[in-house]
């Protein structure tokens, strides 16, 4: 029986993995390889590797992890997962049955791409929902936020710091008018109409083509589609959850452990903070690592 299985081997998950390798813990990670990150070419805000590519990241996190001889690492799907603290059953995907005391949830989300042509090609290149990982390198060019609620408000304020030339796409929404006086008064522009295609031109930039008006060219286009976590194993398990405007998190405390004893979460998967961040990721698989190996001390 292993002390701890991790279910997701991204960021969140293989920091797990580093804490209770160095704490000389038995370890089991279930990876399928398909990191959200994965799309964008670099990954930046994350000491020491700042400008690299995500997987590149990943893979060089993997090679230092095979020096901790309790560490094993296995590219496969964990299927269901049943027992309780002291005595979890996590059944894969090939069939095998492994036991742990405690279980790490770091399976991630999934963005929800909309029924928009050229949306998902440009996912992580053209369009992407984060100004600290990729603001920097387009700081005050010609950015574009496609609204997706009353969080978007916030984001207008927070892009301010990267560029005073940004355009809203309402995309159909109704957006308040008290919202729209604030928007005008800060030089954001709204323009109205649903986003029926977005042609990508190499690099960031990108043409929005709208169902009315002229289209309008940025050099970068922010949106914030809804997600959902990539696995189901929560459901079944009972953990308790949190609505947050993008989408459904597990609930986690202080230690990152879930509402069920012996199950902790991290990553994006129990991140109420937007946007995602690998630093963030990294930081809860750490501290659920630490949590969890706490938790087995006699």
């Amino acid at each position: 029986m292993d002390d701890v299985i991790i279910i997701g081997g991204s960021f969140a998950g293989l920091a797990a993995a580093l804490q209770l390798g160095r704490a000389r813990r038995e370890v089991t990670v279930l990876d399928t390889g398909q990191p959200r990150n994965r799309f964008a070419s670099h990954s930046h805000g994350l000491l020491g590797h700042d400008h690299k590519p995500p997987l590149a990241i990943l893979a060089e996190a993997r090679q230092q992890l095979e020096r901790y001889p309790t560490i094993r690492l296995i590219k496969a799907r964990a299927e269901s997962v049943s027992g309780a603290i002291d005595d979890f059953a996590v059944a894969t995907e090939d069939g095998e049955t492994l036991r742990a005391r405690r279980l790490i949830l770091s399976y991630g989300v999934i963005d929800q791409m909309p029924d928009v042509a050229g949306f998902a090609e440009g996912w992580g290149k053209s369009i992407v929902p984060c100004p600290y990982c990729d603001g920097f390198e387009v700081a005050g060019q010609h950015w574009g936020l496609v609204w997706s609620g009353r969080q978007s408000h916030n984001q207008v304020r927070l892009f301010h710091d990267w560029t005073d030339r940004l355009t809203v796409f309402a995309d159909g929404h109704d957006i308040p008018p008290d919202i729209r006086a604030d928007l005008t008064r800060r030089n954001t522009p709204v323009v109205d109409g649903r986003i029926i295609e977005i042609a990508h031109h190499g690099g960031h930039n990108a043409t929005v083509k709208l169902d009315t008006g002229p289209n309008v060219a940025v050099d970068i286009l922010f949106a914030h589609p809804r997600n959902k976590p990539s696995a189901n194993l929560h459901e079944s398990l009972g953990l308790a959850t949190i609505d947050t405007p993008l989408g459904i998190i597990l609930k986690v405390d202080e230690r990152r452990e879930t509402s069920t004893p012996g199950i902790y979460a991290a990553g994006d998967l129990a991140n109420p903070v937007t946007p995602p961040s690998v630093t963030l990721a990294s930081s809860h698989g750490a501290m659920a690592g630490i949590f969890a190996q706490q938790s087995m001390l006699v």
